[in-house]
């Protein structure tokens, strides 16, 4: 069991580890970096660095975790990478159901694939389900999980790169939004996040702002615990209300 630093998360769980670049927010890969770090270290889990790895000793964790908890899957890769085989994935899915004391959020970029698992399989309903949406170019991503039938579907726009201009946001229950972090992160601009903010109030969206990240509000240089993550004046970290049956 690994605490998490991430605001929106109390847990991260990591049955596979490792990932490839597929888009222009995984060019400074948060993941890549601390995978090397560990490897390093001589950890045994990451003895193939970053190279995509499963992990079946790792699958039964959350079985005993006796507290409720929101669980970010796979922080150190991304599930529905076209080297996880989906019979690996389904085993991570049995764990899932196996523990409805827990909620699970699965965040990816690789949408394509995770429509062709879900298109044979039912998402449990202790399963949230997001896209990163970190560029215009990627807004398409979107449109695979609008429909879908998950107790949450969100959408993650960190690193955000870029104006995204208008969104469809149909189906969607909540939105992410961070700017990047680290020696070599791009800038940003407030406007971009306002955009986002403004779209997700007039559909009634909870927004959530995790953070300026290493370029400030000013667009100055700096850490990102002294950028902080105040909006306007405001921390706005609202979180999608779960309706219970």
């Amino acid at each position: 069991m690994a605490s998490s630093s991430i605001e929106w998360t109390d847990k991260t769980w990591n049955p596979i580890t490792g990932c490839t670049k597929i888009s222009e927010g995984c060019k400074h890969c948060y993941a890549e970096v601390m995978a090397k770090r560990l490897q390093g270290m001589g950890k045994p889990k990451y003895i193939n660095g970053f190279s995509v790895t499963p992990h079946p000793d790792a699958l039964n964790e959350p079985l005993y975790w006796s507290n409720s908890c929101m669980i970010f899957v796979c922080s150190m890769s991304d599930i529905f990478h076209q080297d996880v085989p989906f019979d690996f994935i389904d085993k991570v899915f049995d764990v899932i159901r196996n523990t409805p004391q827990h909620n699970y959020q699965i965040l990816t970029k690789r949408a394509e694939r995770m429509a062709e698992y879900f298109s044979t399989r039912i998402i449990p309903r202790n399963v949230w389900i997001g896209v990163t949406v970190e560029a215009a170019k990627t807004k398409n991503r979107i449109d695979y999980i609008r429909n879908l039938k998950a107790t949450v579907r969100f959408i993650s726009c960190e690193p955000l790169l870029e104006d995204l201009g208008e969104l469809n946001l149909n189906g969607i229950n909540w939105i992410i939004v961070g700017g990047e972090s680290g020696v070599q992160a791009r800038p940003m601009k407030e406007e971009w996040f306002l955009n986002i903010k403004r779209q997700a109030e007039v559909n009634h969206i909870p927004f959530f702002f995790k953070q300026w990240g290493t370029w400030s509000a000013d667009g100055v240089k700096s850490n990102k615990k002294v950028n902080g993550k105040l909006l306007q004046g405001l921390v706005i970290q609202n979180m999608p209300t779960i309706k219970k049956t």
